[in-house]
């Protein structure tokens, strides 16, 4: 197996989990290419389930062949001609779909597995990301990550989205396995960590936990610093003034730094639901060394957000991080089974 490509600079990712408004109007991700002042790298288009039934994969609630996802999918293509890689998000806070992937009986594996590997192919996905939030074996995601080398090839992006906790202490952990065993085995095959600095597994409120990573031995390229874009989308968001000081520290700090990704798009700040392509612009700007561009600067994060973030400093006893309500999966269509 040929080593994967070589850091070519920080990564600026936006996860795209709300895909509708409240009306039903889709959001576009659009913005992201015609706005001026972005370098987004990667989307990563959640939340792939693996249900009860093998063929009847969701994304979120409803299959991904639904009519309302026809706008996203033609977007993802554009994206995608434009140089953006899309990733497809597998799992996440609904439990079950890697429960079914870790059986040790072969066919059932091959069973819940077949219908993932076609929808990638259907879709021309770039890669998947691989967000275990529940109990799984060693051996199964090993497992998992072979098989899904093995039909895509050596190109086909693999990366993983821990706690960032669960990369300094085994026991602080979602996913059941423990991520350095995995790097030892199977660190070849995966691009980087969509690292989860918030909710209290992590924190990017100063450059300790980052640099922990480090001294760990977690090479630098490949721990991507995970952000809540919005502190409605969970607990640990970080206030402007803060990041602007801790993220180019980082990439000042190490050549090699991985990058950003925002959970998630469609309310990130500070444009918020109207403009949320401007964290993506603030990010790319950031990462370059400036402090955001001119049409943000004018607009900074308001007082009342910074006020009311509150960063969990009472130890590793957090909440498994909850799902928030995106208006795709909410609307209730009476024609959609259960």
């Amino acid at each position: 197996m040929p080593p994967l490509p070589r850091h070519k600079g920080p990564r600026i990712i936006t996860y795209y989990q709300t895909h509708h408004d409240a009306s039903g109007k889709p959001i576009s991700t659009l913005p992201l290419l015609n706005q001026p002042g972005i370098g987004l790298t990667h989307l990563v288009l959640a939340a792939l389930h693996i249900n009860e039934d093998p063929n009847a994969l969701t994304l979120n609630d409803h299959p991904p062949s639904h009519p309302r996802f026809t706008t996203l999918w033609a977007e993802m293509r554009i994206l995608q001609a434009a140089g953006v890689k899309v990733l497809g998000m597998l799992g996440g806070a609904a439990k079950g779909t890697y429960a079914r992937l870790d059986s040790e009986d072969e066919a059932t594996f091959k069973a819940y597995y077949g219908p993932l590997r076609d929808l990638v192919r259907a879709h021309s996905l770039d890669g998947l990301d691989l967000d275990v939030e529940e109990d799984m074996s060693l051996r199964g995601i090993v497992r998992l990550i072979d098989q899904l080398r093995a039909d895509f090839g050596p190109s086909f992006i693999i990366t993983l989205a821990p706690v960032a906790a669960a990369l300094l202490d085994a026991r602080r952990n979602l996913s059941g396995f423990d991520y350095e065993a995995l790097e030892v085995m199977r660190g070849r095959e995966i691009a980087w960590y969509n690292a989860q600095f918030y909710c209290g597994w992590g924190d990017c409120s100063n450059p300790v936990m980052y640099e922990m990573l480090l001294m760990k031995g977690w090479p630098a390229e490949k721990i991507v610093v995970g952000l809540v874009t919005n502190p409605d989308n969970g607990s640990g968001w970080v206030p402007w003034d803060v990041l602007g000081t801790v993220i180019p520290l980082l990439v000042g700090r190490h050549p090699r730094f991985g990058g950003v990704m925002g959970w998630e798009y469609f309310n990130s700040l500070p444009g918020g639901k109207e403009r949320p392509w401007e964290w993506a612009q603030w990010m790319t700007n950031l990462l370059k060394g400036q402090r955001a561009v001119t049409d943000v600067q004018s607009k900074p994060a308001p007082h009342d957000l910074v006020d009311s973030v509150v960063i969990d400093d009472e130890g590793w006893d957090a909440p498994t991080p909850q799902s928030f309500d995106y208006f795709s999966d909410g609307l209730g269509d009476e024609d959609e089974e259960d």
